[in-house]
Formats: structure tokens, sequence, C-alpha cells
């Protein structure tokens, strides 16, 4: 599997419960949706690469040895000289308080290139998913979408997660052009409920300032799902947070029910599922088992601290499994 876009070292408080103001220490992490994808692939017992880029900095010795630690192949992470690698800050109040500091006024992994991409050997790849965050700006988003048109063209499946990062967008209407027009190369589009009202309703703004799906928009989100359908992906998945998730395509819709866990930190649970996903379809699951799957792995990691190191391994999910069975 190959995950295009964003990379940051994450600084994750210490101080659980503490105000932002109050953290005394951080963890050190790797993070970014695509490479935390990525490590949770990898995680999982599959071979994961990430295509990203960092700067000729200190972290970005720290993201690379970090990546390579946990597995994931690194040939394709290029150093960007004079750039800085992101940096992403995150304070720590359970169950749903978790302020985000990002610093990435003119970050490194914005400048990976169209070649960069045909650097890759895609004939060995056999799946690429690829953030909705990466077709924001820079060099990057030309190269995120070069990517999928490549992997499509090798018959490759393609994956997006639509990873709304509200910042990184010059105007609330841009998401859901830029979604809108990879999806015609997209196989699988995965996303909550609120990343989706922000790319497919008539009015984003309010969505990207509240992260939230205004009230009576569920009939019209609903028809706004199945409309993307007709613009190329095969499968939608919506992910529910603790009511598990829907797979929509031609044939209607079925929930997967979720995992009743208490929750101690949200953060990296729709990394998790991703990657859960995308390894289950690797593994030749179905989509009811690999959503089943995907939902164990998002459970497992609300239950901890951290991001990326919070992330399930296959043994971890697969016992985990055994003992929620009814």
């Amino acid at each position: 599997m190959l995950s295009v876009g964003r990379a940051n070292l994450d600084l994750y408080s210490r101080d659980v419960g503490a105000a932002f103001e109050d953290i005394t220490s951080f963890d050190a992490m790797v993070g970014g949706s695509p490479t935390n994808i990525a490590i949770g692939v990898a995680r999982l017992g599959r071979s994961a690469a990430v295509l990203t880029a960092v700067g000729d900095d200190r972290t970005g010795d720290f993201v690379l040895r970090y990546l390579r630690d946990e597995g994931v192949d690194v040939r394709h992470v290029e150093r960007i000289p004079g750039k800085l690698t992101s940096l992403a800050l995150l304070g720590v109040q359970p169950p749903d308080h978790f302020p985000l500091s990002f610093y990435r006024e003119d970050p490194a992994d914005i400048y990976i290139t169209v070649e960069d991409v045909d650097a890759v050997p895609m004939p060995t790849v056999r799946s690429v998913q690829v953030s909705g965050n990466a077709l924001s700006r820079g060099p990057c988003a030309n190269a995120a979408r070069h990517a999928l048109r490549t992997a499509k063209e090798h018959g490759i499946v393609t994956y997006m997660d639509l990873d709304l990062r509200p910042t990184e967008w010059e105007r609330p209407q841009d998401f859901g052009a830029a979604i809108l027009d990879a999806a015609t190369d997209v196989d699988v589009v995965i996303g909550t409920e609120d990343e989706f009202a922000a790319a497919l309703l008539d009015d984003p703004g309010p969505i990207m300032e509240t992260r939230r799906v205004p009230d009576g928009a569920d009939a019209a989100l609903a028809g706004a799902i199945g409309d993307l359908l007709s613009a190329g992906p095969q499968v939608i998945i919506v992910k529910r947070g603790s009511d598990g998730a829907s797979i929509v395509d031609t044939n209607g819709v079925e929930d997967v029910r979720g995992f009743p866990v208490t929750v101690v930190n949200t953060v990296g649970a729709g990394d998790a599922f991703a990657a859960g996903l995308i390894r289950s379809r690797l593994e030749g699951f179905d989509w009811s088992d690999s959503v089943r799957f995907a939902n164990a792995c998002g459970a497992i990691v609300v239950t901890r601290h951290g991001c990326s190191a919070a992330f399930p391994t296959l043994s971890e999910v697969e016992f985990f499994m055994r003992m929620e069975q009814p």
C-alpha cells in the first residue's frame, strides 16, 4: 500500500486533562493522516510505503527514523532543502476536547511533485491511498491527482480519506471542488459525516468552522453522497464514531455496528479505521467484514492515549474481536 500526503511530528500532551497553557511536557510521535494510515497498515502486518516530504532538518530526521522503526517504506520520502517538517501540538482533555495547533505555514510535504510520483514503481503497488488534504495547495495537489490517475491506469485500487483540515483551504468551497474533481479516479472514499457535508453540501462555510453537520441536513447529505457515487467511486464509507460505519454503494446502504468501549482519546481513531479497512481489503475480506475489522481498530485506539503510537497490531485486533463476540 502506498499512502500519499502530509507527514508531521506530533507532540501530544502528557498532562491529560490539563488546559493547553498548563501543559508541562509532550510525547513525540509521527502523525499526518496519510502517514498514520501507512503506520497502521504496517502495524497490521501488510507492506506500507509513504510518498511525502520532510525538511532537511532534525525534525525530518526524527520522522524518517520513526517510520523506519515502524516498518514503513521511506524510499519515496523526499528531503526538501530550506523547508521545515510539519509540526502539530495537541492538548488532551478527554473525552472530546483536543486543542490542536498546526505549524504548516510552508511545510515540506506540499512540495512533492509529479516527478516524485513517476519515480514510484506503480506495478508493484496493490493500493494507493491519497489524503484529501493533499489536494489543497502546492505542487502536492497536482502530484496527488497524478498518483490517482496513474494508479487507475495500472488497475490499482485507489482510496481517498477526506482528511478535512479547514485551515489548509483558501476558501471553504475549494475543498468540495477538489474532492469532486479527484473522485473520478477514486474507487473508495472514506470520511466522517461532517467531512462529507463540507465537501458536498451547498454552503460548506459553517461546517468548516463547526465541524458539524447542520441540523436537518441528513436527507440532503444522503442524497449528495448518493450523487457522489455517480462521479466515479464504487464504494463510499461513512464513519459514524461509536455508531460504527456505513457502506454506501449502488446496492444501497449497509450499517456496520461499532464496538462499545470507554473513550479516552478519539484522536487517530479515523486513521486506524482506514488502515484496518485497507488491510482487510488487501487480505480479501468482503466489505462487511472489512468495515467490522476497521471499527475494531478505531475502537481500540479510542481507549488509549496518543495517535500513531496507539495503533493496534493484528494480534491485538483479533483478540479484541474475539472478546467482543456476542
